[in-house]
Parts: structure tokens; C-alpha cells; sequence
């Protein structure tokens, strides 16, 4: 295979994890405002597998099951999409990996709402 085209996949596999995460932002925001993270660890556009691994708040969550659902149902009406995994540690166990940021962001304040400063109503506030 040639330089090229390795370059050629390595880009695409990127734009498909850019993607992926993003729509995780913007379509999921339930994730971090519950204090959870994600991770997407395998986006083959060839294959079109993709592996998402949510931690933080999700680990142990009651409802997680629901937002894995949620998430490979979108997910899979994707045309380049064909196959999702959507991993949840349950409470205690880890996959034995740190677990990267993801374009959700760093904030891991209680409950992922922000720091003080960017919920505080200002000294004018009832």
C-alpha cells in the first residue's frame, strides 16, 4: 500500500472519529451533564465499525443501557456506519486503559455542569 493512500485512510478515519465525537456533543450533552465522558476508540470508514467508550458518570449508571441505545441507533442510520459497540464499565471495573477526553471537554466538576464560576449568577442575584 502506498504512502498515499495509507495517508488517505488515516484521514478518513479521522474525519469519521471527528464526526462521531462531535454528534456526541451536540446530539448526547446528557453524557457530560451528568458528569460522564467519551471516548471513541475505533471509526474504520472501511469497515464501518465503531467502538465508543463512555466513563466518568456513566460507569455504574442504572440508565447507561439507554444511552447506549440511544447512541448505536443514531449511529447505525449512518450510511458509512455498519457496526456499533458502545462499552460501559460497569461500577468498579475498567478496561484497563486511561480513558482520553473527549471533544466533550476536561470539566470534571460535580455533575459536569462547570465550575463555580460559570454557574454563579453574579452578586446581583437573588
Amino acid at each position: 500500500m502506498s504512502t498515499d493512500a495509507t495517508d488517505a485512510d488515516a484521514d478518513a478515519e479521522e474525519a469519521l472519529r471527528d464526526r462521531v465525537e462531535t454528534w456526541l456533543t451536540k446530539q448526547m450533552p446528557i453524557i457530560q451533564m451528568h458528569g460522564g465522558t467519551s471516548a471513541v476508540r475505533t471509526a474504520n470508514p472501511e469497515t464501518g465499525e465503531v467502538v465508543v467508550e463512555l466513563g466518568g458518570g456513566c460507569k455504574g449508571c442504572d440508565v447507561a443501557n439507554i444511552t447506549t441505545g440511544n447512541i448505536e441507533a443514531e449511529l447505525l442510520a449512518w450510511d458509512e456506519i455498519e457496526d456499533v459497540t458502545v462499552r460501559v464499565p460497569e461500577a468498579g471495573e475498567s478496561f484497563g486503559v486511561d480513558q482520553a477526553e473527549s471533544i466533550m471537554g476536561i470539566d470534571r466538576t460535580e455533575g459536569g455542569r462547570g465550575d463555580w464560576g460559570s454557574s454563579n449568577p453574579g452578586k446581583d442575584s437573588f
